[in-house]
């Protein structure tokens, strides 16, 4: 499937909700309380008939497929309620590893962005937009001197140096449950989240 035509059969979404999707696809949203915190990517995945990816190279031989929510403010404003998980990646990766070499380059590289709503207790999670993004020549140096600070810091002062305040697009967080966790991955920061869906910087459209 090339990035045109999945852009093309997720744009047919926009408007549908997604709970309702996973209903029919059989995927659980919630499993003994607890949110089952992959199910809105899966239901995307099955509606373009492709397996779940556990992969860590992109979803597609040509592009990476996120879905990431968004959420009105009090004021009717439309933000990115999160930051955006894009890869894993361990201590000795990431010191031997140049960024062009890198699992993060490699799923920024060609990206299509699937936004849905999520609004605190709202029954329903409708799509609202299917955005594609390209590591282009103004965002590519920005996203590698991010990368290299994450390199730098761990091969001075050791992996734990890390935090999340690093990084202007992209910032090295902790992924897993429970604060003894020492699993890191790359998230997107909601600013470069916002720039991706065409929000200005307070979130509006």
């Amino acid at each position: 499937m090339t990035r045109e035509d999945a852009v093309a059969a997720l744009r047919v979404l926009v408007g549908r909700d997604l709970h309702q999707l996973a209903d029919d696809y059989g995927i659980t949203v919630r499993k003994q309380g607890r949110l089952n915190k992959g199910w809105a990517g899966s239901v995307v995945e099955r509606h373009l008939g492709v397996p779940a990816n556990v992969r860590r190279s992109p979803d597609f031989d040509a592009f990476e497929l996120k879905v990431i929510p968004l959420t009105h403010q009090r004021d009717g404003r439309l933000v990115v309620k999160e930051s955006m998980a894009i890869t894993m990646f361990t201590a000795d990766e990431v010191r031997a590893t140049s960024f062009e070499d890198s699992h993060l380059h490699h799923k920024m590289a060609r990206m299509i962005v699937v936004a849905r709503l999520d609004d605190a207790g709202h029954a329903r999670s409708e799509v609202c937009g299917v955005a594609t993004f390209d590591l282009d020549a103004d965002l590519y140096p920005l996203v590698k001197a991010d990368y290299r600070l994450v390199q730098d810091t761990v091969r001075v002062y050791g992996f734990d140096a890390l935090s999340g305040r690093m990084g202007d697009l992209v910032q090295p967080r902790m992924k897993g449950a429970g604060h003894g966790s020492t699993s890191r991955a790359f998230y997107a920061r909601a600013r470069l989240l916002s720039w991706i869906l065409g929000l200005d910087v307070r979130g509006r459209r």
